[in-house]
C-alpha cells in the first residue's frame, strides 16, 4: 500500500519549518492527543500510522452501508477532549457533537432480571431496592469510598509521571489507606451483599482489560468518574472524534502519514532516540519520539536489544497481559427499539468464567457480553430501517493457544443465538445482512498487540503506575510513551491523560 501524507496548507508550512521536530508512532487517541499537545507546545510533529486509516483501536469499519466503530464506544470524561480543542483555540462542538447516553448501561442477567445503571443516585437506589433493599446503605458508603479513590487516583495522579521509585513511595501511604491491594470485587463485597449487585458494581475493570477479582480496587473509582461526568457518545460514532481531532491537528500544522509502519526507533551514539525509520525506508529525524503503539512491541520490535537494560524481551514476556476480545460487528434489516445503547449481558457463571478467561485461558462454552447498539442514539450509522451493532466477548489472549480460524464462526453463531431472547434481539440471525469478526489473532496481526491482548498489561497493582513502562523511557533518552501500555492505563480517560503527562516531562521549546 502506498504511503499517504496529510500535510498543512502551503501557506502555513514556512512558519513551521524552524520548529524542533517530534515524531509520534500510532494514531490512536493517545497518539493523536500527544501530537496535538506537542504541536501546541511548539514542536513540528509527524504522526505515523501503520494502517491506511487513522484511529488505531478507534478506527472505523464500513460495510454494507453500516458504519461500525471498531473499538472504544464509551466516552467518559469528555472534558479531556475539550482540552485538546482548546489548545488549538477551538471548541469541540465546532468539530464533533458529543451527547449524553442514558441509561449508562442496561445490565441483563441470565435469569431475565435487568438493572438500569444511570448517573442519578435516586434512580440507582431504586434499582438496588428491586434486588436487595438492605444493600442501599452499603451502596452509599461505597460511593463515598469510590469518590475518595477518584480524588486521589484520578484527580491527583492520572496526569502525573511515575518516573522514579520515589514517585511511587510518595503515594504509597495513600494507596495503603485506600486498600489498593484489595481487588475491586473484594472492595465491593465489603459494602454490598447481593451477588448480582456485586456484579453490577464490579464489572468496570473488564472495560480496561482487568479481572474484577484481581484488578486493584483503585479501579473502583470508575463508578464515581461516570457519576461525575456521565457516559457519552459521539454522533457519527467514536471515529467522528478521531476525525475532528485530526482536522484540528492539521489546522495547527501537524502532518499525518498513513501507511507508515515504524520499523525502527533510531538511536544515537549516546543512546538517545534520534528519530524513526519506517518499513518503506523513509526516515523521520526527531529530538522527541513518542510511541502510542503497543508498549511491549515498541520495545521488542523497534528498539534494538543492546539499547534495553530494563525492558528486555524476557521481562516483557513475564508481564501479565490483558484478556483478548472476540468481536462480532453486524447489521440488521430491522430495528430493536427496546434496546439500550449499551447492554451488559452477564451469564450464570461470573467468577468461574473470568477464571477460565484469565487463569485457565480456555474458551468456555458460556460467555458474558457487551452489546453496543449505536443506532439507538444515531440512526444514520445504518441504512434506513436497519440497526448497527457490535457484540464483544472477553476471551483468553493468545497464550490460550486457541485456533481462532477454526472456531470463530461457531463461536460467533453461538453468541448471536444467545442474544435471541425477548429482552434483547428476537429472531436476530434471520435479520442479519452483514457481519464481520475480529479475534485476538486479528488484534495481534492488524493492531500489533503483543499476545493479542486487547488492553496491553493487565491492570493489577503490581503493573500499575511505576510498575509498568514509564511515560519517560527508562532505556532510551528522548523516547516517551502514551496509550494503554503506560501510566495511567487503558480506556479513553486513561490514554488521553497519558498524553497530559507529556506536558510535564518533555522539554519545553526554547522561546515557546
Amino acid at each position: 500500500m502506498e504511503a499517504t501524507t496529510l500535510v498543512p496548507a502551503a501557506a502555513g508550512r514556512s512558519a513551521l519549518a524552524d520548529r524542533p521536530t517530534a515524531v509520534v508512532i500510532g494514531s490512536g487517541f493517545g497518539g493523536i492527543a500527544a501530537a496535538i499537545r506537542l504541536q501546541a507546545r511548539g514542536y513540528q510533529v509527524s504522526l505515523l500510522e501503520m494502517r491506511d486509516q487513522p484511529g488505531g483501536r478507534a478506527s472505523v469499519y464500513r460495510q454494507g452501508g453500516f458504519t461500525f466503530d471498531a473499538g472504544p464506544t464509551i466516552v467518559t470524561a469528555p472534558f479531556l477532549v475539550d482540552e485538546l480543542f482548546a489548545l488549538g483555540g477551538r471548541k469541540t462542538a465546532d468539530y464533533v457533537k458529543i451527547v449524553p447516553v442514558t441509561p449508562f448501561y442496561r445490565i441483563v442477567f441470565h435469569d431475565g432480571r435487568a438493572f438500569e445503571y444511570t448517573g442519578n443516585e435516586a434512580e440507582i437506589i431504586a434499582q438496588i431496592e428491586k434486588f436487595e433493599p438492605d444493600d442501599v446503605p452499603g451502596y452509599r458508603r461505597f460511593v463515598a469510598r469510590s469518590q475518595a479513590i477518584f480524588d486521589k487516583a484520578f484527580t491527583e495522579l492520572a496526569d502525573q509521571p511515575f518516573s522514579t521509585v520515589w514517585d511511587m513511595v510518595r503515594v504509597a501511604p495513600d494507596l495503603v489507606r485506600l486498600r489498593s491491594h484489595e481487588s475491586v470485587y473484594k472492595l465491593i463485597s465489603r459494602y454490598i451483599k447481593n451477588e448480582q449487585l456485586r456484579q453490577v458494581f464490579s464489572f468496570h475493570p473488564l472495560l480496561i482489560g482487568g479481572n474484577p477479582f484481581d484488578s486493584s480496587s483503585i479501579y473502583s473509582m470508575i463508578h464515581y468518574l461516570e457519576r461525575k461526568w456521565g457516559v457519552h457518545f459521539a454522533m457519527g460514532g467514536t471515529g467522528a472524534i478521531v476525525d475532528g481531532l485530526l482536522r484540528l491537528f492539521a489546522e495547527m500544522g501537524g502532518e499525518l502519514h498513513l501507511n507508515a509502519r515504524a520499523e525502527e526507533i533510531t538511536v544515537g551514539a549516546r543512546g538517545e532516540a534520534t528519530g524513526v525509520r519506517t518499513a518503506d525506508g523513509r526516515t523521520f529525524p526527531a529530538g522527541v519520539v513518542v510511541s502510542n503503539g503497543d508498549a511491549a512491541n515498541t520495545y521488542r520490535k523497534l528498539v534494538a536489544p543492546e539499547h534495553r537494560r530494563k525492558w528486555t524481551d524476557r521481562k516483557l514476556e513475564r508481564m501479565r497481559y490483558s484478556m483478548g476480545l472476540f468481536v462480532v460487528y453486524f447489521g440488521t434489516d430491522r430495528t430493536y427499539p427496546n434496546l439500550a445503547h449499551h447492554t451488559i449481558v452477564l451469564g450464570e457463571r461470573y467468577k468461574e468464567l473470568l477464571h477460565d478467561i484469565f487463569k485457565n485461558k480456555v474458551l468456555a462454552d458460556d460467555f458474558s457480553l457487551y452489546l453496543h447498539a449505536p443506532t439507538r442514539t444515531d440512526p444514520t450509522l445504518a441504512p434506513p430501517g436497519g440497526e448497527c451493532f457490535y457484540v464483544l466477548s472477553p476471551v483468553p489472549n493468545l497464550l490460550g493457544e486457541i485456533d481462532w480460524n477454526a472456531v470463530k464462526d461457531r463461536y460467533a453463531d453461538a453468541i448471536l443465538e444467545s442474544l435471541e431472547i425477548p429482552a434483547l434481539c428476537p429472531d436476530l440471525r434471520q435479520h442479519i445482512v452483514t457481519r464481520r469478526i475480529m479475534t485476538p489473532q486479528d488484534f495481534e496481526t492488524d493492531l500489533d498487540a503483543f499476545r493479542g491482548s486487547a488492553f496491553q498489561f493487565e491492570p493489577i497493582l503490581t503493573q500499575s503506575a511505576w510498575f509498568r513502562p514509564h511515560n519517560v523511557s527508562e532505556d532510551v533518552p528522548g523516547l516517551y510513551f502514551v496509550g494503554a501500555g503506560t501510566h495511567p492505563g487503558a480506556g479513553m480517560p486513561g490514554v488521553l491523560s497519558s498524553a497530559k503527562v507529556l506536558d510535564r516531562v518533555i522539554p519545553a521549546v526554547a522561546g515557546g
